[in-house]
């Protein structure tokens, strides 16, 4: 498995690969298929497509925020 940073990817390459998973985007925010804005998990704010984090072996998408990341590797600590 290959871990990719989206950090320098292109907000049009980043839509793109959120159509291959199943969501949206506006531009500005990562959507669920009824174009409502997907919420991070743990903090249940909008996720910006510039903020967004694609978590390892799922389609969980999280904002990447340091509190976000420490509770989704709480939850899930044993993927790593």
């Amino acid at each position: 498995m290959e871990l990719i940073s989206l950090k320098g990817v292109s907000i049009n390459s980043k839509i793109k690969l959120l159509k291959e998973l199943g969501y949206g985007s506006d531009g500005e925010y990562v959507l669920n298929s009824n174009g409502d804005k997907i919420l991070d998990k743990y903090l249940e704010i909008p996720i910006k497509i510039e903020k967004m984090l694609i978590l390892l072996g799922s389609t969980i998408i999280i904002d990447n925020n340091e509190f976000s990341l420490s509770k989704y590797i709480e939850e899930f600590g044993d993927v790593f």
